[in-house]
């Protein structure tokens, strides 16, 4: 089984195709979207890497081309070796040297001037699961859910939220004065969490109610994770979504219990 990899849909479209595939723990799904709703192209991309102890996952939702999702897939790619030390030392170090690094990456001179020859610019949200944590990094409007009991008791499933007007590329938040982007980190509870990632072309389908937090929940549980990404690609395809979209989603179980108020 594959253990990373890395796609952009100027690649391969998946224009009224749905496509699913396994890197290590994670299930990958793509549809580029209904060409009978006039859809002709696909501007997302993916990055997945995994190893024993974490899982580094990114979805990219560009825009005008591809071309802006693809610069920032093969950046990361440069930095890979970097990233996976990184990503082996203890977590308590681990995830401050991540946000590190990442910003280093997307605020190099070298990288914002080859942003300026691209055409168009992306979303972008970086995962990182590592022991009992989640680390994410957000530009745009990619969405990132947790699937737990202990949340969503509480009406908690995403973790970010949809911020516009942010990008990566021709028009790039890192050019600014101060750049604007969203980052997290969040322990994950006892036992069995999902983790999805999607671009907006899920939450934006028409004649479904995938804008809703549960709804999505509810296609992920009773389920094995790849049935449910097939689950919600497949009803996307069937109500007539123009907008590609590509999900990312593992489940993880943790022995560790999680932080409890003093009064339990």
């Amino acid at each position: 089984m594959n253990s990373r990899i890395s796609w952009v849909g100027s690649d391969r479209s998946y224009v009224d195709e749905l496509n699913y595939c396994q890197v290590g723990r994670v299930a990958v799904g793509r549809f580029g979207g209904n060409s009978s709703s006039g859809q002709d192209k696909n501007e997302d991309g993916c990055l997945v890497w995994t190893d024993h102890d974490w899982e580094l996952s990114m979805v990219l939702d560009a825009h005008k081309t591809a071309e802006s999702a693809d610069l920032v897939i093969k950046e990361i790619k440069q930095h890979r070796s970097i990233l996976e030390c990184i990503l082996e030392k203890p977590v308590g170090e681990a995830i401050g040297a991540l946000q590190e690094r990442i910003l280093f990456i997307f605020q190099h001179e070298d990288f914002r001037q080859r942003c300026q020859e691209v055409t168009g610019e992306t979303a972008c949200l970086i995962v990182v699961r590592k022991a009992k944590y989640v680390w994410w990094f957000s530009v745009g409007d990619c969405v990132l859910y947790l699937i737990h009991p202990d949340l969503e008791v509480l009406g908690e499933y995403k973790q970010n939220h949809l911020s516009f007007y942010e990008w990566i590329g021709k028009v790039n938040t890192f050019d600014a004065v101060v750049p604007c982007y969203s980052t997290g980190t969040k322990e994950l509870r006892k036992g069995k969490t999902i983790l999805l990632l999607t671009t907006d072309g899920l939450i934006e389908c028409p004649n479904t109610n995938f804008h809703s937090s549960v709804e999505v929940a509810k296609r992920m549980k009773g389920n094995t994770v790849g049935e449910g990404v097939r689950q919600l690609l497949s009803e996307v395809k069937e109500n007539g979504v123009r907008d590609s979209t590509t999900i990312l989603s593992w489940e993880i179980d943790i022995e560790e219990n999680a932080t409890m108020p003093s009064d339990r």
